[in-house]
């Protein structure tokens, strides 16, 4: 019997809508998953920035020597950078661009803290080469871990792929 082209594709797709109803019927009855197993975490250490990326940073957004440490046991994450081209890193040093830091692994969105008689805890102002300049995001309940990778957004400008130190 020979079928027509037509017709294939419906068998096909009834075919696979069947197997994937018998694949998913043992998790549907309440059964788990085998006792004693645990998430394993790797061995590895994670890589650091690529030398592209900082030259990108560096060409581009203006700052370079990009670091990302946990201080105060965990509880504050700060983001520091060096200030290569005042221009293309105008961002930084807005008060009114808004900072956000983001967990790749654990999907954390932290914000700049704001204290009442000091305001929000990163400096801001004009930029000056060669200069040093910090943000420190809350990390209360301590989500971001060390060796997690982040992302941190100050306005429009993005900084990608940062390894927790």
């Amino acid at each position: 019997m020979k079928l027509r082209s037509s017709t294939t594709p419906l068998v096909l797709f009834a075919s696979s809508v069947c197997l994937a109803a018998t694949l998913v019927q043992p998790v549907a009855a309440g059964q788990s998953a085998p006792a004693g197993r645990t998430l394993r975490h790797s061995p590895y250490m994670p890589v650091s920035l690529p030398q592209r990326a900082k030259n990108y940073y560096g060409l581009m957004k203006g700052i370079d020597n990009l670091s990302v440490r946990r201080t105060a046991s965990g509880n504050l994450i700060r983001f520091s950078y060096r200030v290569t081209d005042p221009v293309a890193a105008r961002l930084l040093g807005e008060k009114t661009a808004a900072a956000y830091m983001y967990g790749e692994t654990s999907h954390v969105l932290l914000e700049i803290p704001v204290m009442d008689k000091i305001g929000p805890l990163r400096q801001t102002g004009p930029l000056e080469v060669g200069k040093e300049y910090w943000m420190v995001f809350s990390n209360k309940g301590g989500p971001i871990k060390t060796g997690e990778r982040v992302d941190v957004f100050v306005g429009s400008l993005h900084v990608d792929g940062l390894t927790v130190e």
